[in-house]
């Protein structure tokens, strides 16, 4: 796949809302299948789970064990994804351990161990896969970046404590383009590293506070097929989107609608009903410590609304540009012509 020369933004609009309170309470990841499966990672242990063409109505719950030690338990689960083949990896930072299953919630297997050597983890937050099916995890107490295989044979490490280029302080999402490049967020430092394959450093964006171009405890990182990278900024309950370049494009702070579960609870239940007619539906919208964000290849993005127990869905609109559709840079991008 070839990224465009260009790209013609025609919107980015709200699509709908998955799940409700009782239903995906505190969701901390999403996975998105080959199989037309969405994957909802609750801190509770559970994964729900929706297809595309029927994902307003109530999912299936894949059985994974809940709270404990035991294979195919957890302790704090943070982010899942899935390989080729759809098998789930789940990131537990409580038990320092990757473990992993079949799309049905079958457990297959766990690696991982508490430490600080190399291929041990203290507290892994974002993992994520290169095209070779490749981990990389954020090891975040031990403020580093690890690669691993599929089956958690130590491969290379670079980071440590501190603030400078390629240095961390608590990375949480992490996240790998097509071309092999790494994307990191650095959660106590509140910005983003973009690093090759092996660790050297490319550029950063961030600074401590709410403008356009900077982050408060960012905890995820989605890089799509046109290089548009996607951050969710948690503290400021936002999800800020930046091209290729790691220039601001725009911003989301939430736009949900109750779902179609929620419809249907609501509508059986007279008390919820009468506080929702008295109140001031602004506030419901907007997103409450989105921990995480994903963007499926029809560019989807999907959004973990943590303390809003539900997931709100984006549709990407843009058309690819070539040269002949666009003039070249200006070279005083700053002046306005009339």
């Amino acid at each position: 796949m070839v990224r465009p020369y260009a790209l013609l933004r025609a919107g980015f609009p709200y699509v709908k809302t998955l799940g409700m309170r009782r239903c995906t309470d505190f969701p901390v990841d999403v996975a998105v299948g080959a199989e037309g499966r969405i994957y909802v990672l609750l801190r509770q242990g559970v994964i729900r789970v929706w297809a595309f063409d029927d994902y307003e109505t109530l999912p299936d719950l894949v059985g994974i064990g809940g709270r404990g030690s035991g294979d195919g338990q957890f302790q704090w689960p943070i982010a899942v994804i899935t390989d080729r083949d759809e098998n789930l990896f789940v990131a537990d930072e409580g038990l320092h351990r990757i473990s992993s299953f079949n799309k049905d919630g079958e457990f297959l297997g766990r690696w991982g161990e508490h430490g600080d050597g190399e291929g041990q983890l203290n507290r892994p937050a974002g993992i994520a896969f290169d095209a070779e099916e490749n981990i990389y995890v954020s090891d975040a107490m031990n403020h580093r970046v690890q690669k691993f295989t599929k089956d958690g044979q130590f491969l290379l490490s670079w980071g440590g404590l501190g603030d400078g280029e390629g240095e961390f302080n608590m990375p949480w999402g992490i996240d790998v383009d097509e071309l092999g490049d790494v994307y990191v967020v650095d959660w106590r430092n509140d910005r983003l590293q973009k690093f090759t394959a092996d660790g050297e450093f490319i550029f950063k964006i961030g600074g401590s506070d709410n403008g356009d171009g900077e982050f408060m405890r960012p905890t995820g990182v989605a890089v799509d097929g046109d290089g548009d990278i996607y951050v969710a900024d948690c503290g400021n309950n936002k999800i800020k989107l930046f091209n290729e370049q790691g220039r601001y494009v725009q911003g989301f702070v939430g736009d949900a609608t109750l779902s179609k579960v929620a419809r249907s609870y609501m509508y059986g239940n007279a008390q919820p009903n009468r506080f929702r007619e008295m109140a001031n539906l602004d506030p419901e919208k907007y997103f409450r410590t989105p921990k995480s964000v994903r963007v499926d290849s029809q560019g989807r993005m999907f959004v973990p609304d943590f303390q809003a127990y539900r997931v709100q869905v984006y549709q990407k609109e843009a058309i690819p540009l070539d040269e002949a559709h666009i003039t070249p840079e200006l070279r005083s991008p700053s002046l306005n012509t009339v």
